[in-house]
């Protein structure tokens, strides 16, 4: 174990349990079906961070995500994502891709979303903008559910989400991914897109 911990840095679970506990959550020790987890509180809200797996044999991958399920009081959804190849094919076929007026969040990140004056006002708020840059994959949304396979949410419920390529395992960079959730979501209540209220939703 010493020398795996030489070669390749601290386990997940290792860095995972210690995000837990410096930010009061708990740590959940995973089975032989199922990964570890960490549940963390802010508020009324949980947020689970965990991992899964996606694409089949040879090409499946292991990614990192965090979901936060919460009362969207104007039913306000978006997506934003690094610009990068893909995304830059996207545009061509049509994909709208709105600016919210700071030039180095415009240039370096996709923004999508069902209204240019929400993404405007969620994304003018610097901490928001300081704490995506510091992720350096990102996929951070809000969707109305938790896929085909799934936790399905009762009317009004919607899911702050964030997927990356990969395992996290620097504690910095996860420390910042709660801190961007629970900026999000403290902003969305502020500028009257949430309520600050449990959705009583408990995700697998």
């Amino acid at each position: 174990m010493g020398l795996l911990r030489s070669l390749f840095g601290p386990s997940r679970d290792e860095i995972w349990r210690q995000l837990s506990s410096q930010t009061d959550g708990e740590f959940v020790a995973g089975g032989f079906f199922r990964g570890s987890k960490v549940l963390l509180q802010h508020g009324e809200w949980t947020f689970t961070l965990d991992t899964f797996t996606t694409g089949h044999g040879n090409h499946r991958r292991t990614c990192t995500r965090m979901r936060a399920p919460y009362v969207n009081a104007a039913g306000f959804h978006f997506e934003v994502y690094r610009e990068g190849l893909f995304s830059g094919l996207g545009r061509g076929l049509g994909m709208q891709d709105v600016e919210v007026g700071f030039p180095e969040f415009d240039r370096d990140f996709v923004i999508k979303g069902n209204s240019d004056h929400g993404l405007r006002t969620l994304f003018s708020n610097e901490n928001i903008r300081r704490l995506l840059h510091r992720q350096p994959r990102v996929n951070f949304s809000v969707r109305d559910d938790d896929g085909w396979f799934g936790d399905q949410f009762p009317d009004g419920v919607d899911e702050l989400r964030f997927d990356c390529l990969g395992i996290i395992r620097d504690l910095d960079q996860l420390r910042n991914l709660y801190e961007l959730f629970a900026e999000t979501l403290d902003w969305l209540c502020e500028t009257g897109s949430a309520y600050e209220a449990d959705p009583h939703v408990d995700l697998k």
